[in-house]
């Protein structure tokens, strides 16, 4: 088998390495800067790291522990099994691109990111590279832990081949922009994982990248520090340069991507606008759609302690009274809930979320607004939730469930409980057309619509009410 990785220096960056081909000639006249083509990468499970993927501390680790092995009579593992990460993945990405990359736990999106960084080798394919690249990948990967986080900020700065004078004139954007000056001088071994995740990513924002590889690791920041970025990603692409955006934050991705890319189990199978990779993700991330769930045993996106109270099930019922997974606008709907009460509170609350499969809350059902707050006894209990009329727009939903302890934190969460969807209904006596409007509204409010000629005496009026006229 046999890899192929090669790069096109930038200004300074002629640095050689494994992964250094050299200097080429722009890689095609549409302006890709990155060329991946049937890249594999496979790893061994229950044998050795191969030295491709071992650093210095591990061959050295092996070393040591190899006489004592054989000492204790222990045996070499089978060489025999095989894992595939990646398989045979093809793609081009332009100059200026802002791609997501998108699939569940262990579909293959930290391992392509980790070779397009070429912080690992592929085991076949090809990829050719048209720039330098910064990669935020994991806490910790890129800083030396017993240096400061200034000298952290020049070491970065000369790995991606700039010059001292060039990072001395972006250095005080870098510490702004991460906020954390009064530690400067601190060795990063003593930052918080949000400080080190801060800095990281302005250092790789701020020194001037053709290419921006983010991973997950953004998840360790604040809501406010998250926006922060997202909106410097949005900068860097619109100044041209490339970003590749791992995320399973699904308004993240819709709001900062223009194309995603979804991997399964290795493959890309939709590569093309985001919207549509959204959905195709979400009903590859979620169980058939189910009227009624069991949440006793559920363990994937959940959540809590659940010393006061356990949730069991989630059942969704039609106007009728009966099991369903599709609901027209305008109907009536319940929410039927089992919780078993570990421990009885006058300060529960209990909330179900509606969000779409964009990662959006549109409507969030909480007890304690209509003066729910105590279940006194110990025990099953069932909760419904009805709903006079669903006035959220055709499409697909899910329901995320949550049990609160003094509206401060939650007792027991299970998110993506559910699944539902939502059809074109009549929500009044006109004729309506909601579909059409599915990708720029969410919910329907009602409201009343006045004519009237100036100076003169009202025309027409209209009510978009059940009862409008």
């Amino acid at each position: 088998m046999t890899s192929h990785v090669t790069s096109t220096p930038s200004r300074q960056d002629t640095a050689s390495s494994a992964f250094d081909g050299g200097s080429r000639a722009p890689l095609h006249g549409d302006g890709t800067v990155i060329s991946v083509k049937q890249l594999s990468k496979s790893y061994q499970i229950g044998r050795r790291r191969s030295r491709a993927d071992a650093g210095l501390r591990h061959i050295l680790e092996d070393a040591v522990r190899a006489p004592l092995k054989w000492i204790r009579g222990e045996r070499k593992p089978k060489l025999n099994t095989e894992f595939w990460a990646l398989k045979d993945v093809s793609c081009n990405i332009r100059r200026g691109e802002v791609v997501g990359i998108i699939g569940r736990n262990g579909a293959g999106k930290s391992t392509l990111l980790k070779v397009l960084s070429r912080i690992t080798e592929p085991t076949k394919g090809r990829i050719e590279i048209d720039g330098r690249v910064a990669s935020l990948l994991e806490v910790g990967t890129g800083f030396h832990q017993e240096l400061t986080g200034r000298e952290n900020i020049f070491l970065n700065g000369a790995i991606l081949g700039m010059t001292r004078a060039e990072i001395k004139r972006k250095f005080d954007e870098i510490v702004a922009f991460a906020e954390v000056e009064e530690f400067l001088d601190t060795p990063v071994k003593r930052y918080s994982s949000g400080m080190y995740v801060r800095l990281a990513f302005a250092v790789a924002a701020h020194l001037e990248p053709e290419i921006l590889v983010i991973d997950e690791v953004l998840a360790v920041g604040d809501a406010q520090f998250q926006k922060k970025c997202l909106g410097k990603m949005s900068e860097v692409s619109r100044g041209g340069r490339t970003v590749l955006f791992v995320s399973h934050n699904m308004a993240a991705v819709s709001t900062l991507c223009d194309r995603v890319i979804v991997l399964n189990q290795g493959k890309i199978v939709f590569d093309g606008p985001t919207d549509e990779g959204v959905r195709i993700y979400a009903l590859d991330s979620q169980a058939v759609a189910q009227s009624r769930v069991d949440l006793a045993n559920r363990t994937v996106g959940r959540f809590g302690e659940k010393r006061y109270a356990c949730l069991q099930t989630l059942e969704l019922l039609n106007s009728d009274g009966m099991p369903s997974t599709t609901l027209q606008m305008g109907e009536k709907a319940v929410f039927r809930l089992v919780i078993d009460v570990l421990r009885p509170s006058d300060n529960f609350e209990i909330g179900i979320v509606i969000g779409n499969f964009q990662g959006v809350s549109v409507h969030c059902l909480v007890s304690g607004w209509e003066g729910l707050h105590s279940i006194p006894e110990k025990g099953l209990h069932s909760v419904e939730v009805e709903l006079p009329s669903i006035n959220i727009f055709p499409g697909d939903y899910q329901a995320h469930v949550w049990i609160a302890i003094n509206g401060q934190y939650y007792d027991d969460a299970v998110e993506e409980a559910l699944r539902f969807s939502v059809e074109e209904g009549r929500v009044n006596a006109h004729p309506t057309y909601f579909s059409r409007y599915s990708r720029n509204s969410q919910v329907y409010i009602f409201s009343r619509w006045t004519v009237s000629k100036l100076g003169s005496r009202v025309l027409l009026q209209h009510s978009l009410g059940k009862n409008g006229v």
